[in-house]
């Protein structure tokens, strides 16, 4: 509701701006600088104008309250709004320029100018007010100048108060109901209706009210007027006229500039990859199909994206399940090591990016073994020194075939992981011989997944130990062979998941550090 009232004072504001550079741009001019007429006749006028404002704020105000109503009638804490209720709020806040000017237009003008014109004819008739009715026609002329000038300083600011609006209630009804508010690319008022009328306002105004003063002065029996003199009155009317022309001008380019601006920006947001972004749909002319269109773009990229980085992660877990079906022993393996490594990412504070990048790198780990003769691979006891020498390149020979992927950048952030997760934390690991931090990220959270799966999975010369065994293994081995904050997070997450209702193996031997390393 605060909103609300901060939108309800926003168009007073533009309320009272619009009138008095309206009635201080016509009215002063006419009144002041050019009409001459008696303290007496002074005096009825005046009364003429306290007693039809309140007509003209009256019939202004019970129209504005009737635009206002499905708005008001959203933001009402006592009101549960409907998908109806958005909808009609939402159209409504897009017709508000146009309402503008219509209330501008009707009843200001109306409830204003239709009383003044009244009385004044009594006083003319009764009261002996000595103006000539031709007066009458210039002020009629003159009030509908003050209306359209007001009017269109009405349309623009009004244009400008309601986009923040549009795009809180856009943002309401996606939070309450999960609905998108569109127009469709409904044209409310067209670009050209609102330019012309714009353009023919700015460039006739200074006109009319040129001829309108002169017209009086005329009136009034000046004939002749000293250069000096002459000038000086007429550069007061020019100046207002030029000052409106500006200022209703300015107010125009920043209504053009504005959705050129917002779609330059939301289209450098997708240039970067940010595919969230939407445009907001507070323009009711043509700009509204084009940011429509721009929506649907994105729309069409990010469900591309998805459809892409789904294909991707189904082909990596298809690859990694073709490579594990090799050995029936390690079926899963790669989607395990993929999982633990997730977690372990998850509480180290990984954003969503480097975990899915942690996760496919993790799917690809063993890759490399694809190079590795079935004999060694396959083989049924442990392998000897030669044979472990050619096991051991698996991480070097799985990099050289990512490495040929095409583009050459799209399996670069999943390198370092498949490289080094056979790296030990004190240095004497493979293929580099890396310690500490000189480990890439990826190869220090890996190498964890990696053991533990080793060690809690069956081979053909060993069962696999419980998870409680290979958790204390790992809580060994922190600091030497494995990066002890992430044997930490893992060990925790291991506590809370892996260990809860498991029963302890009889093959709960004890089963040296050396375990976790012997399948590489």
């Amino acid at each position: 509701m605060q909103s609300y009232r901060l939108f309800m004072r926003r168009l007073v504001r533009n309320y009272m701006i619009g009138s008095a550079v309206a009635v201080m741009g016509v009215g002063s001019i006419l009144i002041f600088s050019t009409l001459k007429i008696s303290a007496y006749d002074a005096r009825l006028l005046l009364l003429t104008l306290v007693i039809s404002i309140p007509f003209m704020i009256i019939s202004e105000s019970a129209v504005f309250r009737r635009h206002m109503r499905p708005i008001r009638w959203l933001f009402d804490e006592h009101h549960t709004a409907s998908a109806q209720d958005y909808q009609t709020a939402f159209l409504q806040l897009h017709r508000l320029p146009i309402l503008a000017v219509r209330r501008v237009a009707l009843p200001h003008w109306l409830g204003l100018a239709g009383p003044a014109v009244s009385l004044t004819l009594i006083e003319i008739l009764y009261f002996h007010l000595t103006i000539p009715l031709s007066y009458l026609v210039v002020a009629i002329i003159g009030s509908i100048l003050v209306a359209s000038m007001h009017a269109l300083i009405e349309f623009f600011l009004t244009a400008e108060a309601i986009v923040p609006m549009l795009s809180e209630v856009q943002e309401m009804a996606r939070t309450a109901l999960g609905m998108h508010l569109t127009l469709d690319g409904k044209v409310l008022v067209s670009v050209q209706s609102k330019y012309r009328s714009s353009a023919l306002l700015i460039g006739v105004f200074p006109l009319i009210l040129f001829s309108l003063a002169t017209q009086l002065r005329l009136n009034q029996g000046v004939k002749t007027m000293q250069p000096s003199a002459y000038w000086q009155w007429a550069g007061v009317i020019l100046l207002v006229g030029i000052g409106f022309s500006i200022l209703s001008s300015g107010l125009l380019a920043r209504v053009v500039q504005r959705p050129i601006v917002e779609l330059e920006s939301k289209m450098a947001k997708v240039q970067r990859g940010n595919l969230q972004t939407r445009a907001i749909e507070a323009y009711s002319d043509e700009f509204s199909r084009l940011v429509t269109g721009f929506n649907l773009m994105v729309d069409d990229l990010q469900a591309r994206e998805l459809q892409t980085m789904l294909l991707t992660q189904s082909l990596l877990t298809t690859l990694a399940a073709a490579l594990d079906a090799r050995d029936p022993y390690t079926a899963g393996h790669s989607q395990r090591v993929s999982d633990y490594s997730v977690e372990i990412g998850k509480r180290a504070g990984l954003t969503a990016t480097v975990l899915k990048d942690l996760r496919e790198s993790a799917l690809l780990h063993d890759i490399g073994k694809i190079g590795i003769p079935d004999t060694i691979l396959l083989k049924e006891g442990r392998l000897s020194a030669e044979e472990f020498e050619v096991m051991k390149s698996h991480p070097v020979v799985g990099e050289s075939i990512l490495l040929q992927v095409q583009p050459p950048n799209a399996m670069a952030a999943l390198l370092p992981g498949v490289r080094s997760h056979h790296e030990r934390y004190d240095g004497d690991g493979y293929p580099d011989g890396l310690s500490g931090e000189q480990i890439p990220l990826f190869g220090r959270i890996m190498a964890i997944a990696d053991a533990f799966d080793a060690m809690t999975s069956d081979r053909p010369y060993r069962r696999g130990m419980p998870a409680e065994k290979a958790i204390s293994i790992l809580r060994e081995g922190r600091g030497t062979q494995w990066d002890p904050i992430f044997t930490d997070l893992f060990i925790d997450w291991a506590n809370q998941h892996l260990l809860a209702g498991e029963r302890p193996s009889a093959a709960a031997a004890t089963v040296p550090i050396a375990a976790a390393t012997e399948s590489p």
